[in-house]
């Protein structure tokens, strides 16, 4: 007996000593899961937690939102799906088309649903990708349709996925209408399709407060008929008070007319030029014969709004002025109009609301024209798949012009024609690059918005600042010269900036006397005759020539090595004193070194296969 006592007693503390562990292990299980809940629910947004939102397509059926993680290199998407059929592609490919895609897709069968990360290739034909990168978050139903959570990283590594970078992003849907078994039985080029232009990587900014004594104006169309055709820039006068003070704009933000987010594409406010006492009114089609000529004297830019973009607003330190002496009453709104389902009788009262204060802020915001003057002389061959053109804005104009403190650059509107690919803006000081100021490497012409830069940009006496513009001309049979006309080029950065200086256009173009020198090498090396005739003008001799492959290659060079004509350029149009003509090319010792693409670990156990979506039975309406 008393051996089972002892014996007893023995096997009872182990007993205890296991139940003790075992306690502890369970504990210790179940806050990893408290804290691995809680990172997981941290890392998903909330269903209010995403500040950006565009429409997809033109009749609103399907609504992106989207947040950005700068730490963690991740943006977070949220698609509304208002009337889901039997599934959804969306994307990025490098300009909007479907070929060469980075795609997330929904599909269903009717009975069972499954989401995937694809690419499509140069045919366009889907395959599963061996990285699963689209990361699906959720999938929940309301009352306003499918909400569809899921994430994506800046950058992935995978040769087969799309690089989110500043700039402009395409993004692409499509709409499957019918059921499919499988992600490669989908056919692009069957489906309903578009594209959205935005930029994804918003600027992650603190927002100054808005003075107490703001004030607001309404710059909106008088409840116009947006016509049914595709494309529509509408014109608007407007009128200030007479004797409207000196006030700076501190902020603007967009007014859309619900139910017309999808078609009121972006929208400038226009201050006239001073020199005219007065402006008539108007009301109509930017293209019109019957608007009126003066209308074009209206260049200045008070505000700019594209799809997809927030409020704007001004340093603390800054506003822009407008009212008082030398400064026009007249203003004018132009806003352009995508409406490619030809929507008939839509009413619009669109526009943007100005927030502006009597009580001036220390700084005047000036705007300057850096790039290419608008000349004939800078011109793109036919057929080029990216062609380069610089402008400078020397270290001879800015030593001149700027305050001995400088210049701080905070904001930038890039701008081409029909032709431009990718826009960037350099800062080199001492002949080294120190900063890219604004850089679209997939620059559109269809979507131009001035951009808050994600950091203030600090210019100095004697800085360079150098603009690079790439077009592609393959589906044109004649040289591209730089001017206003549409078909004709530019290349130009509007940087935004303060304390505002008599500055106001720093840009270069070629020595025209090199340029009369390519002329005649042409002539030389040529059967066909390039007509040197003074009668004959720049674009007409451009036009005339044969682009071989030697006279496209003279001209590259030409643009990289002659002199060039500076316009060092004061409000007045008049140029700063001293000689600008023939100056040579600054000097270039150092370039920045391109951007290492961040790759992220990989994720666990993503197996090239489907996920399966819980959306029940889906059915043809």
């Amino acid at each position: 007996a008393v051996m089972q006592t002892s014996r007893s007693k023995l096997c009872s503390c182990p007993s205890f000593k296991l139940r003790e562990v075992a306690s502890i292990y369970f504990c210790m299980i179940m806050l990893f899961l408290i804290i691995l809940m809680a990172a997981l629910q941290g890392s998903v947004p909330r269903r209010n937690d995403f500040p950006y939102k565009v429409p997809l397509d033109p009749k609103g059926l399907l609504e992106l939102s989207w947040n950005i993680s700068y730490p963690e290199q991740v943006v977070h998407f949220q698609l509304l799906i208002r009337h889901l059929q039997f599934g959804l592609l969306f994307g990025m490919s490098d300009r909007g088309e479907f070929e060469n895609a980075d795609l997330a897709v929904l599909w269903s069968d009717g009975h069972n649903s499954y989401f995937g990360d694809a690419w499509s290739d140069a045919k366009g034909q889907l395959h599963m990708d061996s990285q699963q990168d689209y990361q699906l978050l959720g999938a929940r139903k309301a009352s306003k349709g499918l909400y569809l959570l899921f994430r994506r990283p800046f950058s992935t590594c995978d040769p087969k996925d799309y690089l989110i970078e500043d700039g402009t992003v395409h993004l692409i849907y499509g709409i499957l209408e019918e059921p499919v078994h499988s992600l490669q039985a989908i056919n692009i080029s069957a489906i309903p399709k578009g594209l959205q232009r935005v930029q994804l990587l918003k600027p992650n900014i603190t927002v100054p407060a808005l003075p107490s004594d703001k004030k607001i104006m309404e710059i909106t169309a008088p409840d116009i008929v947006i016509p049914s055709q595709e494309t529509t820039y509408w014109c608007y006068m407007v009128e200030l008070p007479e004797g409207f003070l000196k006030h700076h704009i501190v902020m603007y933000e967009p007014v859309i007319t619900a139910g017309n987010e999808a078609l009121v594409h972006h929208m400038e406010v226009f201050q006239c030029a001073a020199e005219f006492d007065s402006f008539p009114r108007y009301n109509g089609p930017c293209d019109s014969k019957m608007k009126p000529d003066r209308l074009n004297y209206c260049r200045h830019v008070l505000a700019a709004w594209a799809m997809g973009a927030q409020a704007f607003y001004y340093p603390e330190e800054a506003g822009l002025a407008f009212g008082g002496p030398g400064s026009s009453r007249y203003l004018r709104l132009e806003i352009h109009y995508h409406n490619p389902l030809a929507f008939q009788g839509r009413h619009d009262s669109s526009g943007i609301r100005l927030y502006y204060t009597a009580t001036l802020r220390p700084y005047d915001a000036g705007i300057m024209e850096l790039g290419l003057v608008y000349t004939p002389v800078m011109a793109i061959p036919p057929g080029e798949n990216s062609f380069i053109l610089t402008g400078y804005c020397t270290d001879k104009c800015t030593q001149l012009a700027l305050p001995p403190a400088g210049i701080r650059i905070f904001a930038s509107q890039l701008h081409t024609h029909l032709a431009g690919r990718k826009v960037v803006t350099v800062l080199s000081r001492d002949g080294r690059e120190r900063q890219v100021i604004n850089a679209d490497g997939h620059y559109s012409p269809h979507f131009q918005e001035i951009r808050m830069l994600k950091e203030v940009v600090a210019v100095f006496p004697g800085d360079e600042l150098i603009t690079t513009c790439t077009y592609n001309t393959e589906d044109r049979s004649k040289a591209t010269v730089g001017g206003f006309g549409i078909l004709e080029e530019m290349c130009v950065n509007y940087v935004h900036y303060y304390p505002q200086t008599q500055l106001e256009l720093c840009k270069s173009a070629v020595d025209p006397g090199y340029l009369h020198r390519y002329f005649n090498l042409v002539n030389r090396f040529n059967d066909e005759e390039v007509c040197m005739c003074p009668q004959v003008s720049v674009p007409q001799q451009f036009y005339s020539i044969p682009w071989n492959t030697f006279n496209r290659d003279v001209l590259k060079s030409l643009y990289g090595f002659a002199p060039i004509s500076m316009h060092c350029n004061k409000s007045s149009a008049v140029r700063f004193p001293g000689e600008w003509e023939k100056q040579t090319l600054p000097t270039i010792t150092e370039r920045l070194q391109e951007p290492v693409p961040h790759c992220p670990p990989a994720l666990a156990h993503q197996p090239a296969a489907p996920i399966p979506v819980n959306l029940g039975e889906l059915r043809r309406d």
